[in-house]
C-alpha cells in the first residue's frame, strides 16, 4: 500500500460526506454517488443533510463523481450506503450489494474495502466479500482485502464530529489493519481502537444502537404507566436522576436510520442462529408503538373532528433528516381517528415529505387557522423558543397543548389552555 493511498468514499450522505471532506485534508479522495443530483449540489457547494457548512465544501479537495470509472484503481474503498430494513423489519442489504457490484467493477489487486454500513456480525466476510469477488474475479484475502470500521456520525451533533471521536477498526489481515488505522488516525489524530477481528467489530456498533433502544423503551413503558397515575415522567425522572448512578434517558419517539433500525437487525442475526430475541424485539415494540400512542392520548383529550398543528416532521431536532420519522405515525394516527392534521416543519424537505409519505406540510406558521391542538413533536430551536403569545395566535381557547418533547415545561400558558405531555 503506498504511503499515500487514494481513497474513494462510496455513498455521500450523512456519513459519507462528512467523511470524505475529512479524509480529504489528508488523501485524496474521490467522493462518489449515484445520485446525479447529490452530486450536483455538492459541487455547487450545498449540502441538503446541513452536515458540512457550505464553506468547508467548496474548500475541500475532494473530486466528487458520479461515474464508477473515476474509483477505479484506489487504494482504499469506503462504503457508506444505508443499510434499512424492509416492510417486515427484516434487513435489506440492496444498497451494500449494489455498493459491492460498482466497487467489484474497479478493484484492483491489494486494494482494501472497507465497509462502514451498520450491518450484523458477518456481513462483510460472508456476504461482501464474495459479492465483491464474483463483481471483480479477484479473490478476497488474497488479492484484495476487507475491512470495517462501523459509523458514528450523529447528525447535527457538531460536537462528536467524525475527528473528535474513537475510531473502531478492524481489518482481514495485520496489513489492512495498519493501514485503516494510519488512515483513520490521521482524521482522529490517532484515536483509533483495533477490534479483535472485522466481527467484533460489526457487533459493537450494533449493540451501541440496540443499547440506546432497550433503554428507552424501557423509559417510555413506566411513562405510560405513570400517565395511568396521573405522574408526569418528567418530574420522576429529575427525583430518580439526583442518583449518581441514575441513567438519564428520556421518554419519546424512536426515529432515524440508527436506533430504530439496527436492533432489528441484531435479531435477525439472533434468528438465524435459532436464538429467539426477547429484549432487543420488546423494545423494538414498545418504541414502535410511541407514535400511536401519543396520537391516542391527544384524541381522548380534544374534540371529534378537530384541527391538529403538528409541530416538527424530521426524526430529531434541528436537522432536516426526515429517514424513520416517528412523527408519521402521529399523524397518520390522528388522520384514522378522523382529525384534520397540519404540519410544519422549518427544516425537513417539503418535496421529500410528500414524496415519502404523502404529507403536505403548512409552508408558514403565520397562515394556519387556530387549532384545537397543538403537537410539539420535535424541539427544533424555533419551537422552543415560543411564548405564550405564540400559543394564542396557534391555538383556539381552551385549546390543547400537547408537549411530547417537554420543551415548553417551564413556559407559563394561559390558564383557558390544557397541557398535556409524557
Amino acid at each position: 500500500m503506498t504511503s499515500h493511498p487514494h481513497i474513494a468514499v462510496i455513498g455521500l450522505g450523512y456519513v459519507g460526506l462528512p467523511l470524505a471532506v475529512a479524509l480529504a485534508r489528508h488523501f485524496p479522495v474521490t467522493g462518489f454517488d449515484i445520485n446525479q443530483r447529490r452530486i450536483a449540489e455538492l459541487r455547487d457547494g450545498i449540502d441538503r443533510t446541513d452536515e458540512v457548512p457550505s464553506t468547508v465544501l467548496r474548500a475541500s479537495a475532494m473530486k466528487l463523481t458520479v461515474s464508477d470509472e473515476d474509483i477505479a484503481g484506489s487504494d482504499v474503498y469506503i462504503v457508506t450506503v444505508p443499510t434499512p430494513v424492509d416492510k417486515d423489519d427484516k434487513p435489506d442489504l440492496g444498497a451494500v450489494l449494489s455498493a459491492c457490484e460498482v466497487v467489484g467493477k474497479r478493484l484492483t489487486k491489494n486494494a482494501i474495502v472497507v465497509f462502514e454500513s451498520t450491518v450484523y456480525p458477518g456481513v462483510t466476510e460472508e456476504i461482501c466479500g464474495p459479492a465483491l469477488a464474483a463483481a471483480s474475479g479477484l479473490r478476497c484475502g488474497t488479492d484484495f482485502f476487507l475491512g470495517y470500521s462501523p459509523e458514528r456520525i450523529n447528525p447535527g451533533d457538531r460536537e462528536h464530529t467524525v475527528e473528535r471521536i474513537t475510531k473502531v477498526i478492524a481489518g482481514q489481515t495485520p496489513a489492512a489493519v495498519e493501514t485503516l488505522r494510519r488512515v483513520y488516525g490521521a482524521v482522529t489524530n490517532g484515536n483509533v481502537f483495533v477490534a479483535r477481528n472485522i466481527k467484533t467489530a460489526e457487533a459493537a456498533k450494533v449493540i451501541e444502537n440496540a443499547q440506546r433502544d432497550i433503554n428507552i423503551a424501557f423509559i417510555n413503558e413506566v411513562t405510560m404507566i405513570f400517565q395511568k397515575l396521573g405522574l408526569s415522567a418528567h418530574d420522576v425522572l429529575d427525583a430518580a436522576g439526583t442518583k449518581w448512578n441514575f441513567l438519564r434517558f428520556t421518554p419519546g419517539l424512536v426515529g432515524g436510520h440508527c436506533i430504530g433500525v439496527d436492533p432489528y437487525y441484531l435479531a435477525y442475526r439472533a434468528q438465524q442462529l435459532g436464538h429467539q430475541p426477547q429484549v432487543i424485539l420488546s423494545g423494538r415494540r414498545i418504541n414502535d408503538g410511541m407514535g400511536p400512542y401519543v396520537a391516542r392520548c391527544v384524541d381522548e383529550r380534544v374534540p371529534r373532528d378537530a384541527r391538529i398543528l403538528v409541530l416538527g416532521l424530521t426524526f430529531k431536532e434541528n436537522i432536516p433528516d426526515l429517514r424513520n420519522s416517528k412523527v408519521v405515525d402521529i399523524i397518520r394516527t390522528l388522520k384514522g381517528l378522523g382529525h384534520e392534521v397540519i404540519t410544519h416543519d422549518p427544516h425537513a424537505d417539503p418535496e421529500e415529505a410528500l414524496e415519502h409519505y404523502h404529507i403536505k406540510m403548512a409552508k408558514s406558521l403565520d397562515d394556519i387557522p387556530p387549532a384545537d391542538a397543538v403537537i410539539g413533536a420535535v424541539s427544533h430551536s424555533v419551537y422552543a423558543n415560543f411564548t405564550p403569545g405564540t400559543f394564542e395566535k396557534l391555538l383556539k381557547p381552551g385549546g390543547l397543548v400537547a408537549d411530547v418533547k417537554a420543551m415548553w415545561r417551564n413556559l407559563t400558558l394561559p390558564s383557558s389552555y390544557t397541557r398535556w405531555e409524557l
